[in-house]
């Protein structure tokens, strides 16, 4: 991998126009074909859709001589609409070709919607912290809400406007906690999972969303793809999470000690948001090529534990914020904090290199340089 050259506190615009041209460049052949074409995003007010709306909108902004791609947004906005959303809803250079619909993915779609060609389905909730606290709408969305889609989809392909590609959002956790020979993990490995513990209401419905998945694609020649997502951070993914960089940032943005609740040896590869969702899309623009097929997205360098990533975090704070504090370990009130969270996360991405042409560019450093600047750009911290 190259990393971007950046040897200063980077500006969040900067860095986020940055990341919006890089991605635009990656994905001009998804891009293209989909110019003058109407793209549905299902819970696109969350982390990934804070790049997974604006690189489309990107692309038409750079692309002026080509029709724009419509992007509608659905989402139920639960946790209230972020301001960045409504900034770029307000903004008169792609305000005319966003949307933005408040609605459950349970509920019927509206009659007035367009025949979508493109549709991204992202609703669900990704932090621990919150699936836990809502099981049961978390299996909704990834069954119920998945379900209303598909069979939409199916209804349509026999029609002058059937759905040009489709792409279901999984995760990694669907592997559960791998057996050491099985690390890195490819897309063959099949699960170590609970099916009753405090994670089983994601890990559970996003293994039978991949199910329905790969069933419709089978049966109904239906192009649909499936991302299996391997730790994302940076640009969109909000500084009360829950998550472990986030909750880094935060001690470091806010002069604080960072905080470890776990012994800090569970090792992860991380991988920089730009990169996933160029990934992302790439899968959806091979739906109809590779159909009922799914991919690790993510980087399978380097596979750190948690104390290395909050060193590294103490040291761009210490260079980027003449941060001073030190790492504490402690242990959470929440006795289930660590219950069947995987020792190990490191994904085999040669599925996506060689299908896809998928490659993550942006290096560690790099990427926490800007995720970093990004946390400090926000209020809310």
């Amino acid at each position: 991998m190259r990393a971007l050259e950046d040897s200063s506190v980077p500006n969040y615009s900067a860095v986020v126009a940055e990341d919006l041209t890089m991605m635009s460049e990656r994905l001009h052949h998804v891009f293209a074909p989909m110019s003058g074409e109407d793209l549905l995003i299902t819970g696109g007010a969350g982390f990934l859709g804070y790049y997974l709306l604006q690189a489309p909108l990107a692309w038409n902004h750079l692309h002026p001589d080509m029709e724009p791609i419509r992007v509608t947004l659905h989402d139920n906005f639960a946790r209230g609409v972020p301001a960045w959303l409504t900034a770029l809803s307000e903004d008169p250079a792609v305000s005319g070709n966003l949307r933005m619909v408040t609605r459950s993915v349970l509920d019927p779609m509206p009659d007035d919607e367009p025949r979508f060609d493109w549709i991204i389905h992202a609703a669900s909730i990704a932090s621990p912290i919150f699936y836990r606290q809502f099981p049961i709408e978390t299996m909704d969305a990834n069954v119920d809400g998945l379900r209303m889609i598909l069979d939409d989809m199916k209804a349509r392909a026999e029609t002058d406007h059937p759905v040009k590609g489709f792409l279901f959002f999984s995760t990694s956790e669907i592997y559960g906690d791998p057996q050491p020979e099985h690390i890195p993990t490819p897309e063959t490995y099949r699960g170590n999972v609970s099916c009753t513990g405090p994670r089983a209401c994601y890990d559970e419905s996003k293994r039978y969303g991949e199910t329905l998945c790969v069933n419709f694609a089978q049966q109904y020649n239906l192009p649909i793809g499936i991302a299996r997502p391997f730790n994302n951070y940076g640009p969109g993914l909000r500084i009360d999470d829950g998550r472990v960089l986030p909750d880094y940032a935060r001690n470091v943005l806010n002069g604080e000690d960072i905080v470890m609740l776990s012994d800090g040896k569970a090792t992860r590869t991380f991988c920089y948001v730009a990169d996933s969702v160029s990934g992302y899309y790439m899968i959806l623009g091979g739906a109809a090529e590779h159909p009922g097929e799914s991919f690790n997205i993510g980087t399978d360098l380097p596979e750190i534990d948690m104390r290395e990533l909050a060193d590294r975090v103490v040291a761009l704070g210490k260079d980027m914020f003449g941060y001073e504090g030190q790492i504490v370990q402690k242990t959470s009130d929440d006795p289930e904090y660590l219950t069947d969270n995987p020792n190990r996360r490191c994904p085999i991405i040669e599925k996506a290199r060689t299908l896809l042409g998928y490659e993550p560019i942006i290096d560690i450093d790099n990427g926490l340089r800007r995720a970093l600047a990004w946390y400090e750009s926000q209020e809310e911290r």
